[in-house]
């Protein structure tokens, strides 16, 4: 038995798919939520100014890319020719990682101000910290899936 409280996500069918720009992918609220384990913490209000954001920022990232598959004569993401994985198209899939990423990632921002544990000594620091690397994980996931879906190589730098 828990003692953490979950609240519940919404009912099946209440959160329609976002609509999107016609070449990239629709993106299912309800598919997100079970990819990335949300529960009714998030509401449906809060879930779609997160998605809205999330594709805005990854379509801007992936627009050159679009405009010269768009120039090659593809009509969408899912036609430009690529690997299949679960009969799927592997761009589709990094494009959804992509997005996923950075709504994970905003969402552990925005959520950053929420602590309902005990407050001692530092506590609090530890738990700020361990939200800011679930924050930059998610930022790094979203940026490997976008240089992957680009074709380039993923690089990590870090100043000593």
């Amino acid at each position: 038995m828990s003692f953490i409280a979950t609240a519940n996500p919404p009912v099946t069918g209440a959160e329609l798919p976002v609509d999107n720009d016609p070449w990239f992918p629709e993106v299912d609220p309800e598919a997100l939520r079970k990819t990335c384990r949300l529960d009714g913490t998030v509401t449906p209000d809060r879930l779609k100014h997160t998605l809205l954001h999330a594709l805005d920022s990854v379509n801007r990232e992936l627009d050159a890319y679009r405009q010269a598959r768009l120039a090659e004569g593809y009509a969408s993401l899912a036609d430009v020719p690529c690997r299949t994985l679960d009969g799927g198209s592997v761009q589709v899939a990094r494009y959804h990682r992509a997005v996923y990423a950075c709504v994970q990632a905003d969402l552990s921002e925005a959520y950053r101000d929420i602590d309902t544990t005990p407050h001692s000594e530092g506590k609090s620091d530890r738990i700020k910290a361990r939200i800011e690397a679930k924050a930059d994980e998610h930022r790094r996931a979203m940026r490997w899936a976008i240089s992957d879906l680009l074709g380039i190589r993923r690089t990590t730098v870090e100043l000593i």
